[in-house]
């Protein structure tokens, strides 16, 4: 498995995580801790967790199997900020009440990885930054980043930490990739050249942070996967075809397509299958050529100038 150094003070993680948004989904404790062993088995020591997936019972069912022998082979990341229905909330109050609650839930001193879930319109930079210094130094969280951000509140948030943020999550896949789209349609009147996110992928390289992909298998905002989808015959045949010559399955080439991209990015994968996860981890074996990439890009629908 590839290896990616996130931050000084977290431990290399591997470039495919376990999403753990469904694992109340699994019948029983036996079977999470199985995906966990099965998913560490195949090469994933990275866990990506948030307060509100399943209202906090995600964290929770992870932490009733974390023991400390797994917890020391592991990197824990979990989001916080999203009030359901509500708003999304950076104040220091909140921040630090949903470390502590998610600290209880996981079964865990520390978390190594804090991303903030999606940008506050009412963000205070210096309150975020009072936060995360609190939590620092009182062992709780190594390091910080942010999920669904834009360059320029990355910026506005850095000005005022004593370290810079190290992660930045968005959706990313080769059916749902704007910000592809907008860096290979600069200067051309047409949807794909319009910048909607202010070229958040050259920024997280020039910044040397980790941009981690969420629903690498997914078009649109949540509209479905594309892969056996009918909707993307051009781009299952082109994967089918790839999944055959690199002997890996279709998951495991769509996966690669984002591990070629230069950035170094980071995949999290929700599968609760031991089996998927398993076929998926072979994409870190997989080199696609630039040829490859290109036409898996061509094939989803998307047009070159």
């Amino acid at each position: 498995m590839k290896m990616i150094q996130m931050n000084k003070n977290v431990p290399a993680s591997s470039a495919i995580g376990l999403g753990c948004m469904r694992l109340t989904g699994l019948e029983n404790s036996k079977t999470v801790r199985e995906l966990i062993d099965v998913s560490m088995e195949a090469g994933i020591n990275f866990f990506d967790h948030a307060d509100i997936y399943a209202g906090g019972e995600a964290e929770a069912e992870f932490g009733k199997v974390l023991t400390p022998k797994l917890r020391s082979q592991m990197v824990i990341q979990t989001k916080c900020a999203i009030r359901p229905g509500i708003c999304y909330d950076f104040s220091k109050e909140h921040i630090l009440k949903s470390v502590d609650g998610s600290l209880q839930r996981l079964n865990t001193e520390y978390i190594d990885i804090l991303l903030l879930h999606r940008p506050d319109a009412l963000m205070e930079p210096e309150e975020v930054a009072e936060a995360f210094s609190a939590l620092k130094k009182a062992g709780k969280v190594r390091c910080f980043g942010v999920s669904n951000h834009n360059p320029m509140q990355m910026e506005l948030l850095n000005s005022c930490l004593e370290e810079p943020l190290c992660v930045n999550q968005i959706q990313f896949s080769v059916a749902h990739c704007p910000t592809i789209d907008g860096g290979l349609n600069v200067n051309i009147h047409n949807d794909a050249g319009c910048n909607r996110d202010g070229s958040v992928i050259e920024y997280c390289r020039l910044k040397k942070m980790t941009i981690q992909a969420w629903s690498p298998f997914q078009y649109g905002m949540f509209e479905g996967v594309f892969i056996g989808n009918e909707k993307f015959p051009e781009l299952n045949a082109v994967m089918n075809r790839l999944a055959k010559k690199y002997q890996v399955t279709p998951n495991a080439i769509a996966v690669a397509w984002i591990m070629r991209h230069p950035a170094n990015i980071q995949t999290i994968v929700g599968s609760t299958s031991a089996k998927r996860v398993q076929d998926i981890c072979k994409a870190s074996d997989v080199c696609l050529t630039r040829d490859e990439w290109y036409e898996m890009y061509l094939s989803a629908g998307k047009l070159l100038p």
